[in-house]
């Protein structure tokens, strides 16, 4: 048996067992192993990200959110993907590099993984089994509550500043 049909066998039952965000980990973009239990109580907007896309400049209008709510329970989590148009071609690394210089990136970056496909990463599967669908491009948010529970997807054209994100982002901090 490969190690893709092993995944393919594995993965729906792990999904399956899952009941909240707060069962997955990732690896942070340092190589850190973090379960997003360490995040229990705490607001998420998890954030599939690219480097070299057209809505890459989202970064500065996500480290704002970010900056105007963590102290208020918000964690913002980029997990950069490079299954769009080849736009996260770098090492975490690189990424690292580019987030700090570009964009003064602050918030929780992870290390790259898939968010679509066979080899999509499991919290991905998670994601998108509960909110209709694989993600259609970099930039997609999934916003999930302080028990684990996802509340809302927003698509890549909705912006951080927008209104209908930063109102769910206010309202899932007062609950």
């Amino acid at each position: 048996m490969t190690l893709r049909s092993a995944l393919t066998l594995l993965i729906p039952s792990l999904l399956m067992a899952a009941s909240s965000v707060h069962d997955f980990s990732l690896t942070s973009i340092d190589g850190k192993p973090t379960p997003l239990s360490s995040y229990k109580g705490k607001v998420l907007l998890l954030v599939n990200v690219a480097s070299k896309c057209g809505y890459t400049p989202q970064y500065t209008g996500l480290q704002s959110l970010y900056e105007k709510y963590k102290d208020r329970g918000l964690v913002i989590v980029g997990v950069p993907a490079n299954n769009f148009g080849g736009q996260e071609p770098g090492s975490n690394e690189d990424i690292k590099t580019f987030c700090t210089r570009n964009y003064n990136v602050t918030f929780p970056m992870m290390s790259k993984v898939s968010v679509k496909g066979d080899d999509k990463t499991p919290l991905y599967g998670y994601l998108t089994e509960n909110t209709g669908g694989d993600v259609k491009w970099n930039f997609t948010k999934f916003l999930v509550d302080k028990n684990g529970k996802i509340v809302n997807r927003f698509e890549s054209k909705v912006t951080p500043e927008s209104p209908e994100l930063t109102s769910a982002v206010e309202k899932a901090l007062a609950q």
